[in-house]
């Protein structure tokens, strides 16, 4: 859908919009990209710093591919000279977000982003960025490739540092921001929970709002979002009641709707609790949305189910941290037949990363699981109710010595593990 349209824009309307100094030879854009080996004929390359090396670097070869006009510090032809090639990126993102005149739905939190993205955009029939690309440089494309014509688009807003977020809402404006989670995540840059809960609560600038349950609770901790409307299974504004998390779809009730979603787990059922009640907001008719999440597909990584040899596999090793890990822990504790758990190391979680994988294994300990860790705190884990394996190849070991046809084994990491990989690894 809206997958058609091609704008272009001239280097003259980039130079305006970026407040850069254009030099000759430049010819009109109809794509955006930052990697060079990525770049297509027709684009604008923006050479933005790494961690290792400038973008800058780099512009022979976005050129050599076809790139009509560079943004960079430096000048050269076809070139539109800035002094800092981000805060230029960040401008051109909003002025093409001002030539967007339908509605805007941005989601952030600690968890389950994507897949509320998803459920908000297939549901409500928008367009929206593929997988999780919820930075600047990913969201300034999807502008610009977005179709003047769509009603509306879902944006998915990732923060890993301090200001973060103040950058992509001013970006992408949103009319309406749905805050999906709240727990820790990203702690080397944000210290603790309440530096989460200060960087996520920049979406609260929306004009519109909608909060989990679960955020709702965080936020009135740390004293903010008191009287935002809320989506969740309980005394929410927008409320599903019998929810059934079974093991190959999820089922609720959403008033007189029986919603049907063909995922297992509580991630996917509060996503397409967000799409209805978003769709309530902004004056959609709930049935539609429902009709379409019955028909709802996620990316690879999200409570993914393949079967190898008769053993269920639950691949939902796309990304980990404590909040998802433990919602993930709860689901598989309702299954019924024997079941089957993977925890890899959750990243990023700075000096708190013992105490907080010691906590998940605690949670899974107190509901009868007894997983098999991998990574720096495996042992520890373990010595709570579980096993320690030192690498993927010797988990694959255990777990085929151990698995019969029927079992279901639930994978979960955060995804520089690559645990996935065991899928792989389980047919050499």
């Amino acid at each position: 859908m809206y997958l058609h349209h091609v704008r272009e824009v001239t280097p003259e309307w980039v130079a305006r919009a970026t407040g850069g100094r254009l030099h000759p030879g430049g010819k009109a854009v109809r794509d955006l990209h930052w990697d060079s080996r990525e770049t297509t004929p027709g684009s604008l390359f923006v050479a933005l710093p790494g961690k290792r090396v400038h973008g800058r670097e780099y512009v022979d070869e976005a050129r050599a591919k076809g790139a009509h006009l560079v943004l960079s510090d430096r000048p050269g032809p076809a070139t539109v000279e800035v002094a800092d090639t981000h805060q230029a990126l960040l401008h051109l993102g909003r002025a093409l977000r001002e030539l967007f005149p339908g509605q805007v739905v941005a989601v952030g939190g600690s968890s389950g982003k994507t897949t509320t993205k998803e459920a908000l955009a297939q549901g409500l029939g928008f367009p929206a960025p593929p997988g999780n690309q919820n930075t600047a440089p990913p969201l300034a494309r999807f502008l610009l490739r977005l179709d003047p014509q769509a009603p509306g688009c879902v944006v998915e807003l990732g923060v890993d540092r301090v200001g973060e977020m103040a950058e992509l809402m001013g970006l992408a404006r949103p009319h309406l921001a749905v805050l999906t989670a709240l727990g820790e995540e990203h702690l080397e840059a944000f210290g603790s929970l309440q530096g989460v809960v200060e960087e996520e609560a920049g979406l609260l600038s929306a004009p519109q709002a909608l909060v989990s349950l679960q955020a709702a609770e965080v936020l009135e901790r740390f004293g903010r979002g008191r009287g935002l409307p809320t989506y969740g299974f309980g005394e929410a504004t927008f409320r599903g009641e019998d929810l059934r998390l079974l093991l190959h779809e999820t089922r609720f009730r959403y008033g007189a709707l029986e919603v049907h979603i063909p995922y297992p787990g509580m991630g996917p059922a509060l996503a397409a609790l967000a799409a209805l009640g978003v769709a309530e907001m902004l004056g959609q008719d709930p049935k539609e949305v429902a009709e379409r999440l019955a028909h709802l597909v996620l990316p690879p990584g999200r409570m993914e189910r393949r079967e190898k040899d008769g053993v269920v596999f639950l691949n939902d090793a796309y990304n980990a941290n404590p909040l998802s890990v433990k919602a993930g822990l709860a689901w598989l504790a309702l299954q019924p037949g024997r079941k089957w758990v993977v925890l890899g190391e959750m990243r990023e979680l700075g000096e708190e990363a013992l105490r907080l994988h010691l906590e998940v294994a605690q949670e899974a300990a107190r509901l009868g699981l007894k997983p098999l860790y991998l990574g720096p705190y495996a042992k520890a884990q373990a010595s709570l109710d579980g096993e320690a394996a030192e690498g993927l190849e010797e988990a694959v070991g255990w777990l085929k010595e151990r698995v019969q046809p029927g079992d279901l084994v639930y994978l979960k990491a955060s995804r520089s593990v690559g645990l996935e990989r065991i899928l792989e690894l389980w047919d050499a």
